[in-house]
């Protein structure tokens, strides 16, 4: 092959981001709507496998507070669902939404499923509302009915002493002490493929009000350690995203705050089931 028709072969070749390249890769989720959703800081946590090196006593610089909170829900969608408009895309929770909002439980988008995961979109505020059955969809849904009916299989262990119950399968978190319930159910993100929380019983070891990952420069405030490097801890952000973190039990600034007042150290931790995909 001559240098010229090397040169051109090259120039012909798709790129990356070309819609010949695009045809072979997976259709990433997006937010919904352009330039929301954003987070001014890395949303991935990830577990860093040994105990924090930092001593408590250690004098640190704090990690800032988020400059907005994010009250907007934004649903991740793929690129191509049209944003304000009823869409037969099927989406990634559709079984997990269809079983919440009571509608046949098939897996497959129909008008009808549609119309009513739309419905409700419009009714929680969550955009685009165009019957996407996207993540933030999902944890929604699940958190509503989380505050009707707790615990269905009673998976979370009834003791004297305070007991963090975190549920992977549904993606949510609470903290009881024997029948009370100390710290209502939030929307949580455990870890992704390849990173899943470890399950079982914990104890809470070591608090870090104000930690910053050594390992991947990362702000972790309010990290409340159970395992190893994994950690209740806040995110800037919204929680209910494509993919779980790196193996640390993520939640909003607002509700990991919120839990810091709530646990302390030697407090148990329950962690069951699997986040779904994974």
């Amino acid at each position: 092959m001559s240098v010229l028709a090397a040169a051109l072969a090259l120039a012909l070749a798709p790129t990356p981001g070309s819609a010949t390249a695009a045809a072979d890769e997976p259709d990433p989720l997006v937010p919904g709507i352009v330039g929301a959703g954003r987070a001014e800081y890395p949303m991935d946590t990830p577990d860093q496998v040994l105990p924090p090196l930092r001593s408590e006593g250690e004098p640190v610089v704090p990690v800032p507070e988020p400059e907005r909170q994010v009250d907007e829900l934004v649903e991740h969608l793929p690129r191509g669902a049209v944003a304000e408009a009823c869409t037969a895309t099927t989406g990634i929770y559709q079984r997990q939404v269809e079983r919440l909002l009571k509608l046949k439980v098939d897996g497959k988008q129909s008008a009808a499923d549609c119309k009513a995961i739309k419905a409700f979109q419009v009714k929680e505020k969550i955009k685009p509302a165009n019957g996407y059955a996207g993540p933030i969809t999902w944890a929604r849904a699940e958190l509503l009915a989380a505050r009707k009916n707790l615990d269905p299989g009673r998976r979370c262990p009834v003791k004297k002493y305070t007991v963090a119950c975190v549920d992977l399968d549904r993606q949510l978190m609470w903290v009881r002490k024997d029948k009370k319930i100390t710290y209502a159910v939030v929307n949580i993100r455990s870890g992704r493929k390849g990173y899943a929380t470890r399950t079982g019983w914990h104890s809470i070891y070591w608090r870090h009000k104000d930690h910053w990952s050594s390992i991947y420069d990362t702000p972790m405030p309010y990290s409340q350690f159970f395992s190893g490097g994994q950690a209740f801890h806040a995110v800037y952000g919204q929680i209910a995203t494509p993919t779980g973190s790196r193996g640390c039990v993520n939640l909003s600034y607002a509700n990991a705050r919120k839990l810091w007042d709530v646990l302390r150290k030697g407090d148990r931790v329950y962690i069951w089931g699997k986040r779904p995909g994974t």
